[in-house]
């Protein structure tokens, strides 16, 4: 009997124990096993428990948080100690070290004369390394071109990284054989810049680039087609915060210049035109409603726009503008 009672309470604490300490098998527990409550972690107490009979499921957990506290937005970025993040506008994804130009060490003190020359080979030597081959270099090249004109043209970083991606993919599939860095950079900046929604006219990455416009758009047929891009037609709606904010026109003058615009494309106007150069005769159009009174050729300089288009595509859009008013 009281063998009986001793194995029947000896299964009957495995079982509470069982139910008490959920499988540890790195299994995330979604429902609490007792009631059913949902599963809450107390970062302050470093336990895990259920949010309606308190059930602990864990306790002292690993803070994987930093240890130090902020008070300003400024202070993350210089108390943290980890690397930069990766990046796809570097060949290595910025895995790799890279020693400073600053001839200093860790201190911030300056390197005697007599190790300087030292230091400079190791930088020489270092740069070799982290491009091991051809295809490296070439990424390395190209990522450099990437950078550089979305610089002069303010494109942010998420184009930039877009446009990496777009040339890795190419270098990936075997397209750039025959065909110059500068001009494949430059195509794949400008896809990144229309598959983000912010185009540019291929006129202003002619200006910034180190081939001509022709040899630009080759290669952005020719990337477009092998890695099968599905860009959709530009807008020109697309390219009146750009020109307005250069031109620095009213917000007035930018409604109206909405408006011609939505009117023309309701009327199929834009059909076969360049959607930048409907929008600096929108533009130039709406400041001469609003009389602030731009003159061609300054939207001609800042849009990238020749002013005979601007003057045609200005005719045809007030006229049906007019006409629908």
């Amino acid at each position: 009997m009281s063998d009986d009672i001793t194995t029947r309470t000896s299964g009957d604490r495995e079982h509470e124990s069982q139910k008490q300490e959920p499988e540890r098998d790195g299994s995330a527990i979604e429902a609490c096993p007792e009631c059913g409550g949902g599963i809450i972690e107390d970062e302050a107490h470093g336990e895990q428990t259920c949010e309606s009979c308190g059930l602990v499921f864990e306790e002292a957990l690993v803070d994987r948080g930093p240890e130090w506290r902020t008070f300003e937005a400024g202070d993350n970025s210089k108390k943290s100690r980890v690397g930069a993040p990766t990046t796809k506008l570097m060949h290595d994804k910025g895995l790799s070290t890279k020693i400073s130009w600053q001839d200093k060490d860790a201190n911030g003190a300056a390197i005697a004369a007599r190790k300087r020359a030292r230091l400079q080979r190791l930088r020489t030597w270092d740069e070799r390394f982290r491009a091991k081959d051809a295809t490296e270099r070439n990424l390395k090249q190209a990522f450099g071109e990437i950078d550089r004109m979305a610089s002069a043209l303010g494109i942010p970083e998420s184009v930039r990284e877009t446009a990496g991606v777009l040339y890795r993919r190419a270098a990936e599939e075997d397209l750039l054989p025959g065909r110059s860095i500068e001009g494949m950079s430059t195509a794949a900046l400008y896809a990144a810049a229309r598959q983000q929604g912010m185009p540019r006219p291929l006129s202003a990455f002619a200006d910034v680039s180190r081939v001509e416009e022709i040899r630009i758009q080759r290669a952005y047929r020719y990337l477009s087609r092998e890695l099968g891009l599905t860009l959709e037609p530009e807008d020109p709606t697309e390219y009146l915060p750009q020109f307005a904010s250069a031109l620095d026109v009213s917000e007035e003058a930018q409604r109206v210049a909405r408006d011609i615009l939505e009117v023309a494309t309701q009327n199929a106007i834009q059909s076969g035109k360049s959607p930048a150069g409907l929008a600096a005769a929108a533009l130039y159009a709406s400041t001469h409603l609003t009389n602030e009174q731009l003159t061609q050729e300054t939207v001609s300089n800042v849009c990238h726009i020749c002013q005979t288009t601007i003057r045609s595509r200005y005719q045809e859009l007030l006229e049906v503008y007019a006409e629908h008013q």
